[in-house]
């Protein structure tokens, strides 16, 4: 079993990478590019097969470890 964890920026939080990672695709002639947010993936592998318990397990990683919930967001997919 597998999950993938989305961790972003909440809203109204600064994003420093994000903001130069806009003007980078702006100079290499992407002109479209309007907002552009930064955030990071984490795959985790269960050998268990209990999808409530590794989603209950995820949560659990991301509230102590995977992300700053003051200033971010998670979202969690299981895929047996």
């Amino acid at each position: 079993m597998k999950a993938r964890v989305t961790v972003t920026l909440k809203n109204g939080v600064l994003d420093p990478q994000g903001q130069a990672i806009q003007g980078s695709l702006k100079s290499l002639g992407f002109d479209d590019v309007g907002l552009v947010r930064q955030g990071k993936v984490f795959d985790i592998e269960f050998t268990g097969t209990d999808v409530q318990q590794a989603e209950a397990n995820v949560r659990a990683m991301c509230d102590k470890l995977l992300a700053n919930t003051v200033i971010e967001n998670y979202t969690i997919e299981i895929t047996p």
